[in-house]
């Protein structure tokens, strides 16, 4: 919640059409239309989403993740995404966002809770995907953000 106001910097990028509920993260991150154009290390980045929502689908064999998969996957990469060679310096443990801005690049950390509870069905399909700063100056650069959208 610390930089929620900061979240219609991001979002002013995306087609509107991508903002109609229900808003899924990972269509804004690999749509075209999207945050994909501003994504620095999209290779990479995709590659860490995809393995993600694999895991996801053999862990439920749910054909809204399948459809997914299948959808995301026909998207185009960018013009002039880096290839990614496999290997990284996260040890297979994070894989950072890096978003390009007019500010420079901004990384962002994710963690992703799954509600998997067979008690409510509403939850059980319900993921939150929550963004933190992954150095200094994307926490500078947010508060920055935050600051001056503040209302006086």
């Amino acid at each position: 919640m610390a930089y929620n106001k900061a979240v219609p910097f991001f979002l002013s990028i995306v087609d509107p059409s991508l903002l109609a509920p229900p808003v899924n993260v990972l269509r804004l991150s690999l749509h075209p239309l999207g945050m994909a154009p501003r994504i620095a290390n999209y290779w990479e980045w995709r590659n860490h989403l995809f393995e993600r929502l694999r895991h996801q689908v053999g862990m439920t064999a749910d054909p809204v993740l399948i459809a997914l998969t299948e959808e995301l996957a026909a998207y185009p990469a960018p013009a002039g995404a880096k290839p990614h060679h496999g290997g990284n310096d996260y040890a297979g443990v994070v894989v950072p966002l890096q978003f390009v801005t007019d500010a420079g690049i901004l990384s962002f950390i994710s963690t992703t809770t799954v509600f998997g509870t067979p008690i409510d069905v509403t939850l059980s399909e319900l993921a939150l995907e929550t963004f933190f700063p992954a150095d200094a100056v994307t926490a500078d650069a947010l508060r920055r953000i935050q600051d001056s959208s503040a209302v006086t």
